[in-house]
C-alpha cells in the first residue's frame, strides 16, 4: 500500500480536481441510495403493507427517528394529494434523484480526464529530465534498450493499471461507504456479520494480487531486455549479415520473446480471476446474509422485518459492483506497481555531479586551466594517476599515447562530464566543483571522433543549443569548410540529414560537428581525435576547418595521428593513466622514448 500511496504523489498538482472528484463521487453516491430506498417506504404505506402515520413524532437523530418522520411525511402526502399524486411526487423525486446523481457522476468523470492524461505527461517529463540529469558514468552500465523500455512501455503501463484505475478509486470507496451507511441505518446487526466475513474475501484477494505484482515486475524486465536486443540488432544489423549469424541472434531473440509470452499469459490469467472471482465472492457473502437475516426474523429475535431485509440484500448487491471494481482496480495498480518500482529505479538514481549553492559563475576564461595530482577510477579500477598540467590561455597542448591510457577520460574530466575522484581541476585558480556548472561548459566547445548530429536539418544541427541567425549559422559552415556541400543538397540549409546524418559521409558529419563548435564560438576547444576515423582526403578538409576553428583559442587535443599536432605548444604523452613524457615534438623526438617510439610506428 505504501508504493500505491507514493504514486499519488503526482496528484498534488491536481489537489481542486481531486476535491471535486471525491465531493462529487459521493454526492453521487448519496442520491444513488435515495433513489432506491425511496421507494421502500412509499410502497409499504402505498399498498397497505404498513399502517399510515397520523402524528407528527417528536424528531430525533437516530435510525428510528429518521424512519418515523419520513413516514409520517410520506404518508401527509398520500392523505392530502391521494394515491396518484403522491406517485407521481415520489417519481418525480426519483427522476430528480437519478438525474442529480448522473451530473455527480459526470462531473467527476470531467475533472477525471485531465488528471489521468497530466499525471502520465509528468511522468515522462520527470524521466526525460532525469535522463538529461544524469552523469554519463550511468549510461555505461545501463542498456539503451532498457532505458528506453522504462520511458515507453513501463510509463504505458502505469497508464493502463493505475491512472484508468484511479476512476474507481474515487468513485467506488465512496458508493461503498454511503451505501454502508445505508445497510447500518437498516440492520447494524446484519451488517456487522458482513463485515465479519468481508475480510475473509478481502484476504484471498490480497494474496492472488502479491504474486501478480512480481510476476509483472519480472515480465517488464524481460520486455525491457527485448527492446535492448531489437535496439543491438538494429545498431549492429551489419555485423550480423557479415557474419551470417541471422539463425543464432534469432534463435535468442525467439527463446528471450517465448519466455517473455508465457509470463504474461500467467499474468492475465491471474488478472482477469479478479472479476469473478470478487463477484462469486459477493454472492456467496449475499447468500450467508440472507440466511443469517432470515433466520433471525424466524426466530423473532430482530426488529428487521421481511421487506426491511430485501432493500438490505438490495443495497447489499449495489455494493458488489463497487466492491468487484474496485478489486479489479486494485489487480491492475499491484500489476502497474512493477512498472512504478523499475521507473523509479532512475528517478530515485543519485547523480554523483553536485551543484553547490551560490556556485561562481564563470562569464570568462582568463589566464590558465591547472590540474594538481588528479586522479580518476571507474569502480576500483584506476585509469588516471596523479596529473599535473598547466595549459596556458592560447595555447594548443595534446594529449597521445595508446588506446586506453585514459587521454578521453582526461578531457572529459574538465567540462565535469565526469567527478575527479582526488586532486583539484581549476580554472583561473577557482576549483570546477565550485564552479556553476552552465557557465562551464559555456567556455568549451566539443569536437569527438564520433560526430554526433540528430535527425534534423543542417541549420539546426548548427545552430544546437544557441539561438543564431541564418547568416551566422552561414558563416560557421564557412569556416568547418561545409558551406559548399550544404549547400549542393536540395534545400540547402533545411535539407534533413537523415538519423544521425546518416544521408552524409563520415567527413561531412564532422565539418557540421564542427561548425556547431564554431557557431558558439567558446575561448576552449576539446578536440576528442576528431580526424581519426577519416580517409586521406576528408581528412584534409576537416583539419583545415580544425585549424581555422583552433585560431585564438585554448585547445587540448586528444590525438591518434601525430602528424596533425606536430605544432602544438606542448605534448603530453600518457601511458598507464599517468603522463610519462611532456614537450614539443622535436624534443620529444630526441628524448628517444615512448613518443618517438609511436612516431616511428606511424611513419613506417
Amino acid at each position: 500500500m505504501k508504493k500505491i500511496f507514493a504514486t499519488f504523489r503526482y496528484l498534488k498538482p491536481y489537489k481542486l480536481h481531486v476535491a471535486i472528484i471525491i465531493v462529487s463521487n459521493l454526492l453521487g453516491a448519496i442520491f444513488s441510495l435515495f433513489t432506491l430506498t425511496m421507494l421502500i417506504p412509499f410502497m409499504q404505506l402505498l399498498f397497505g403493507t404498513s399502517p399510515m402515520v397520523d402524528v407528527k413524532p417528536e424528531f430525533e437523530l437516530s435510525s428510528q427517528g429518521i424512519q418515523d418522520s419520513f413516514y409520517y411525511f410520506i404518508s401527509t402526502i398520500i392523505r392530502e394529494s391521494g394515491h396518484s399524486k403522491a406517485l407521481l411526487y415520489v417519481v418525480a423525486f426519483v427522476l430528480v434523484a437519478s438525474l442529480l446523481k448522473n451530473f455527480f457522476t459526470y462531473l467527476a468523470q470531467y475533472y477525471l480526464a485531465p488528471i489521468r492524461s497530466g499525471v502520465v505527461r509528468d511522468i515522462r517529463n520527470n524521466l526525460y529530465d532525469k535522463i538529461l540529469d544524469l552523469h554519463l558514468g550511468y549510461y555505461s552500465e545501463e542498456r539503451k534498450g532498457d532505458i528506453i523500455s522504462k520511458m515507453s512501455n513501463d510509463v504505458t503501463e502505469i497508464e493502463v493499471s493505475v491512472i484508468r484505475s484511479l476512476e474507481m478509486l474515487f468513485r467506488d470507496p465512496a458508493l461503498i461507504i454511503v451505501h454502508f451507511a445505508g445497510l447500518l441505518f437498516i440492520s447494524p446487526r446484519l451488517t456487522l456479520f458482513v463485515l465479519i466475513i468481508l475480510p475473509v474475501t478481502g484476504l484471498i484477494i490480497g494474496k492472488i494480487g502479491k504474486s501478480l505484482r512480481r510476476t509483472s515486475f519480472e515480465g517488464q524486465q524481460r520486455l525491457g531486455d527485448l527492446l535492448a536486443m531489437i535496439e543491438e540488432t538494429l545498431s549492429g544489423l551489419r555485423i550480423i549479415k557479415a557474419f551470417n549469424a541471422e539463425r543464432n541472434v534469432s534463435e535468442h531473440f525467439r527463446a528471450d520473446n517465448n519466455r517473455y509470452t508465457q509470463l504474461v499469459v500467467g499474468m492475465e490469467q491471474r488478472r482477469t480471476l479478479a472479476s469473478p472471482l470478487s463477484e462469486f465472492l459477493g454472492t456467496a457473502v449475499v447468500a450467508m446474509v440472507l440466511w443469517f437475516g432470515s433466520k433471525l426474523i424466524f426466530a423473532g429475535s430482530s426488529a428487521v422485518g421481511p421487506e426491511a431485509l430485501i432493500a438490505f440484500i438490495g443495497i447489499f448487491y449495489m455494493i458488489i459492483n463497487p466492491a468487484k471494481s474496485f478489486a479489479s482496480a486494485y489487480f491492475n495498480i499491484l500489476k502497474g506497481m512493477a512498472s512504478a518500482d523499475r521507473i523509479d529505479t532512475i528517478l530515485k538514481e543519485e547523480n554523483p555531479i553536485k551543484i553547490k549553492s551560490g556556485a561562481h559563475k564563470l562569464t570568462e576564461f582568463k589566464n590558465r586551466i591547472e590540474l594538481r595530482d588528479v586522479s580518476f577510477r571507474y569502480g576500483d579500477t584506476y585509469v588516471l594517476r596523479h596529473i599535473n598540467l598547466c595549459i596556458e590561455k592560447g595555447q594548443t597542448v595534446a594529449l597521445v599515447g595508446q588506446s586506453g591510457s585514459g587521454k578521453s577520460t582526461l578531457v572529459d574530466l574538465l567540462p565535469r562530464f565526469w567527478e575527479v575522484t582526488e586532486g583539484e581541476i581549476l580554472i583561473d585558480g577557482i576549483n570546477i566543483k565550485d564552479c556553476d556548472l552552465k557557465s562551464l561548459r559555456a567556455l568549451m566547445g566539443n569536437v569527438n571522433q564520433e560526430s554526433i548530429l540528430f535527425n534534423d536539418t543542417f541549420y539546426n544541427n548548427i545552430a544546437f543549443g544557441a539561438e543564431s541567425s541564418e547568416a551566422q549559422v552561414r558563416e560557421a559552415a564557412h569556416v568547418a569548410n561545409a558551406h559548399q556541400f550544404i549547400e549542393s543538397t536540395p534545400d540547402g540549409y533545411h535539407t534533413n540529414i537523415g538519423d544521425r546524418g546518416s544521408k552524409l559521409s563520415g567527413g561531412q558529419r564532422q565539418r557540421i560537428s564542427i561548425a556547431r563548435a564554431v557557431l558558439r564560438n567558446p575561448p576552449i576547444m576539446i578536440l576528442d581525435e576528431a580526424t581519426s576515423a577519416l580517409d586521406t582526403e576528408s581528412e584534409k578538409l576537416v583539419q583545415q576547418a580544425i585549424d581555422n576553428l583552433m585560431q585564438h583559442r585554448t585547445v587540448v587535443v586528444v590525438a591518434h595521428r601525430l602528424s596533425t599536432i606536430k605544432n602544438a605548444d606542448l605534448i603530453c604523452v600518457l601511458h598507464e593513466g599517468e603522463i610519462v613524457e611532456r614537450g614539443k615534438h622535436q624534443e620529444l623526438i630526441a628524448l628517444n622514448g615512448y613518443y618517438a617510439k609511436l612516431h616511428s610506428m606511424q611513419t613506417l
